[in-house]
């Protein structure tokens, strides 16, 4: 197993050592464009169908070269239209503006100035006479290569989030001059990433359902929708009040269609399985870097699961990974100190992410200049804060290690041998939920900072359950997925169940010049990675079922990668809980068959029991990098 670690500095533009692009004396020496070396032309493509896709095309004014086309497919607009001017908030890469590339932005369709209708990940075609995603893509890329002037024949497609979707969509039945794609932050599947975990909804989503519900009447320039004004900053209290989920009525119209189907297929049925993109990644044969956050609140399923398939079903395929210190699409943005809620992970990353990695990806496979030392994974160690590159992910000496929990508040590697003090409980009261962050105003979207914000609010509440290792005596690294046992119990017939794995600092650990005035990191209780099931999908997200009131049941909750080691003198925590308010919706505790239609008075306090005796021993399963 090759791994090779990379120490992080505040100077972190190029990593010598890496070899991951130095320019040739060729490249050095070509001309760098501005963006007032780029002309725009506005068209609508047709598509096999007969709908047409509003695309801008911003291609350079000197014709005497020949450069690759890149493209972007939204459903978030190609604005400005209508005008000349360069915008480079689709492109937001100023190392590819100045090498020069042919720059393509498309809305798709059903959106903005785009034809037809809109649906939600378009599910991929079963038939070559269906439309989807792949479909349109290859249309456009055919178009444009006929119509396109001084282009070199070769396309690349990239995006994050939405756009990350799109560019995964356009994968099977590619178009053959597809030769590079960089799916960032992509959705995967609608039942596990953004507005469901593990058929939980995420109620911080709430807020947006009408962005992609309502259908436009024709194109148009400017927004067809609107967001519900719930008249106040502090979101608990307007979920709180709001009540249960079929109450949302009052603000969302009959017309919003997306509403209508996350109520009306509450069960990971044929209707979400086929908007599941990760069997479809078959039969691809270019080159694929996916990107990701390891602190993304939005899209985490996507990037690793996207990989992982590609690369278990396309031996042919050039596919790596690259997982950093981010949240949601943050190696885009800005320069400077990288924090995430209060912790501090280096200085300009964003930068280093756009001119050593993706510049070069897209620079080797699109024009075939320069070199390219990409690892098959670059992964970025959120304890050590060092990056470390793989040849394969997860890494394939990581060994399985389970930690078991005890009644004393213990975690450790021994399986319990008593039965003295077989189940901890707890009251779930669904009229004081558990917080999910200690923010009031959390906004329409999950804010990242609360995937490492400080758990000491909720360890001190009697609903949340704490287990914690002995200070450890040396460095420990995780690497890989994670899986949590659970042996619980309920009075109910319904429960949600949220484990959480915390990094616990030591006593007098020091700040740093970025640490937010007024935080102490004294004991300080980061989250690492925390994640939630709905119970009822405990054996089929297909086939929900109720609990037996006072009977013990194994519920299995996967949780996303992880690579983090936790550092000597640190302690290892996991909480387990079953309110996450208002990120997740409340459960009734009483079996329902659709959350979206409970009643007022299907919503009741229950006890709830978590085991850990010989018969039902509660663990936690992660992987274990040695050596480290």
């Amino acid at each position: 197993m090759k791994y090779v670690i990379h120490r992080l500095y505040p100077t972190i533009f190029l990593l010598v050592s890496f070899s991951l692009f130095i320019p040739d004396a060729a490249s050095a020496q070509e001309k760098k464009f501005t963006r007032d070396d780029y002309k725009k032309s506005e068209h609508r493509i047709a598509m096999r169908d007969g709908i047409k896709l509003y695309t801008a095309v911003y291609r350079p004014k000197d014709t005497t070269r020949t450069y690759p086309i890149l493209m972007i497919r939204t459903p978030y607009s190609c604005r400005p239209y209508n005008t000349p001017d360069f915008t480079d908030s689709s492109f937001g890469n100023p190392y590819l503006i100045e090498a020069g590339y042919i720059f393509v932005c498309q809305d798709v369709r059903g959106r903005w100035m785009s034809e037809g209708d809109y649906t939600t990940m378009t599910p991929n075609r079963e038939s070559p006479d269906q439309i989807d995603e792949s479909s349109d893509t290859y249309d456009t890329i055919e178009w444009l290569l006929k119509n396109i002037p001084n282009h070199n024949g070769k396309v690349g497609q990239w995006g994050i989030s939405y756009p990350g979707f799109y560019t995964a969509a356009a994968l099977p039945d590619a178009h053959p001059a597809l030769v590079a794609s960089s799916p960032q932050a992509p959705i995967a599947d609608f039942f596990f990433d953004d507005f469901h975990h593990h058929g939980a909804y995420f109620l911080s989503y709430w807020q947006v359902t009408p962005l992609f519900g309502i259908q436009q009447e024709g194109p148009v320039d400017t927004s067809w929708y609107s967001m519900p004004d719930v008249g106040t900053d502090d979101d608990f209290h307007f979920y709180y009040h709001l009540g249960p989920l079929k109450n949302s009525e009052r603000y969302f119209r009959e017309d919003n269609f997306f509403w209508n189907e996350l109520k009306n297929h509450p069960n990971y049925d044929a209707f979400w399985q086929a908007r599941n993109i990760l069997p479809h990644l078959q039969g691809i044969d270019h080159a694929v870097l996916t990107v990701g956050g390891w602190f993304d609140a939005q899209d985490l399923y996507g990037p690793l699961n996207i990989y992982k398939n590609i690369e278990a079903n396309n031996p042919k395929a050039d596919n790596r990974i690259i997982m950093g210190p981010w949240g949601h699409g943050d190696w885009s943005r800005g320069e400077g100190p990288h924090l995430v809620g209060d912790i501090y992970y280096g200085d300009n990353l964003s930068d280093f992410f756009k001119r050593n990695l993706e510049f070069p990806f897209f620079q080797y496979h699109l024009k075939g200049i320069d070199s390219l030392a990409l690892p098959e994974a670059l992964m970025f160690d959120t304890g050590r804060k060092q990056w470390t590159e793989f040849d394969s992910w997860p890494p394939k000496n990581a060994r399985k290690h389970t930690f078991y929990i005890h009644g004393n508040e213990r975690l450790d590697s021994n399986r319990p041998q008593s039965s003295e003090s077989r189940y901890t409980e707890f009251v779930s009261d669904l009229e004081h939920p558990v917080p999910f962050t200690q923010e009031i105003d959390i906004g329409r979207l999950p804010d990242d900072a609360y995937m490492t914000e400080d758990q000491r609010f909720a360890a001190r509440r009697p609903d949340v359950l704490t287990f914690e290792t002995e200070p450890l005596k040396g460095d420990l690294t995780l690497a890989g997925d994670i899986l949590a046992n659970l042996h619980v119990s309920t009075t109910g017939t319904a429960a949600d169940w949220v484990v959480k794995l915390i990094d616990v600092y030591p006593a007098s650990y020091p700040e740093n010049e970025h640490t937010p005035e007024g935080v102490e990191l004294d004991y300080y209780q980061q989250m690492v990675r925390s994640e939630v099931i709905r119970g009822r999908f405990r054996n089929s997200y297909s086939e929900p079922e109720p609990f037996e009131s006072g009977k013990v049941t194994y519920v299995d909750l996967p949780l996303q990668d992880v690579y983090h080691t936790f550092r000597k003198g640190h302690k290892i925590m996991i909480h387990i809980q079953s309110t996450w308010f208002p990120l997740i919706d409340l459960n009734p505790q009483k079996y329902v068959e659709n959350i979206f239609e409970a009643e007022e008075d299907d919503f009741i306090n229950t006890t709830h029991q978590v085991f850990h005796s010989p018969e039902y021993p509660t663990s936690i399963e992660v992987m274990i990098l040695p050596g480290r």
